[in-house]
């Protein structure tokens, strides 16, 4: 149901093109490991000693 609308409202867009599906799979997962890169940067930079004797 969500392909019939993408290609309803996108000029040039199948219900069923690989291209377009690969795009938005890439971006998801480009978007989610972005995500999870910025905490576990943040996370790192902080010394162990020092977040265990905070809590």
């Amino acid at each position: 149901m969500l392909t019939r609308l993408l290609e309803t409202n996108l000029y040039g867009v199948s219900s069923a093109d690989p291209a377009t599906f690969m795009a938005v799979a890439v971006l998801l997962c480009s978007v989610a490991l972005l995500a999870c890169f910025v905490p576990a940067r943040r996370a790192s930079r902080i010394e162990p000693m020092a977040a265990l004797r905070s809590e």
